[in-house]
């Protein structure tokens, strides 16, 4: 039976790890310093070990800690890795910025989980209600071998697929393409974009729209202009007159060379502000 240690089993994501790995074919160690974090692994009924006694038996590692932190703990622990095992980063930044020791015998696999998208086929309301993922919702995951055989990417997929169920489908991408999803994507673009529309439903509210009413109206729309730009809604597009409020407004809201964003020099310069460990 395989070994895998969850460090940080007790944080944000290394909970949600640990819950999932319950009842899964290996031998799981959880390794949790912070007394809050042992507490809340204490309610799952889930107890820790230390980490100089787990970590050097672990054929996988799993690396639940923040990325401004991932490059100083690991390189702590480098010595402690078995040769052979597996690392397996929840995010593409710290293996991208080349944080991970410099070990050709370890393993590096980096997966993300997608979050369960908007337009789904869910009909219990708890599954509805899960929108981060992980408890009752399906969700797509994203995995990259920075290095290692291609035995150990089956492995580390396989717990990634456990610790982010239920899990609808698997994508293999590289380190780089996932750099690219997260953090320019998903939070450069993402969520800047949808940051200016809460700020401009809070404006409308504040110039006069009562606040249900704003909320409803921008909420629905939300919903069928991403289907129509999704392809969701087949045949079905814009109007000429929001097509030309649009085209209007990008040259008013956006720089004209937002797209810089996805140069690498920009995406290097986003990942080292995320992995600074004084940020």
């Amino acid at each position: 039976m395989k070994k895998v240690v969850v460090l940080g089993a007790g944080g944000k994501m290394g909970y949600r790890c640990s819950a999932n790995l319950r009842g899964a074919p290996y031998e799981v160690s959880h390794v949790e310093v912070s007394e809050a974090g042992r507490a809340r692994l204490k309610e799952l009924g889930i107890s820790c070990a230390p980490a100089d006694s787990a970590i050097p038996q672990a054929d996988v590692v799993v690396l639940a800690i923040p990325d401004n932190v991932i490059g100083k703990a690991t390189r702590q622990l480098a010595k402690q890795f078995k040769p052979g095992a597996i690392l397996i980063a929840l995010d593409a930044a710290a293996p991208f910025a080349g944080e991970l020791p410099e070990r050709e015998d370890l393993t590096v696999f980096v997966a993300h989980p997608c979050h369960p998208p908007i337009f789904n086929d869910e009909t219990d309301l708890e599954a509805k209600r899960d929108h981060f993922g992980g408890v009752k919702a399906k969700q797509a995951i994203v995995c990259a071998l920075l290095r290692g055989p291609q035995e150990h990417f089956d492995l580390a997929e396989d717990v990634a697929t456990r610790m982010y169920a239920p899990v609808m489908r698997s994508h293999r991408a590289t380190v780089e393409q996932m750099a690219i999803l997260e953090p320019v994507l998903s939070e450069t673009v993402c969520a800047t974009c949808l940051t200016v529309i809460r700020e401009a439903t809070d404006e409308a509210v504040r110039r006069g729209v009562p606040k249900e009413v704003a909320h409803d109206f921008i909420l629905g729309h939300l919903n069928v202009e991403l289907a129509i730009l999704f392809d969701q809604l087949p045949g079905v597009r814009m109007s000429d007159a929001a097509n030309r409020a649009v085209e209007r407004a990008k040259k008013e809201i956006f720089a004209p060379d937002w797209k810089k964003v996805f140069e690498p020099d920009a995406i290097r310069e986003s990942i080292r502000q995320i992995t600074d460990v004084e940020a």
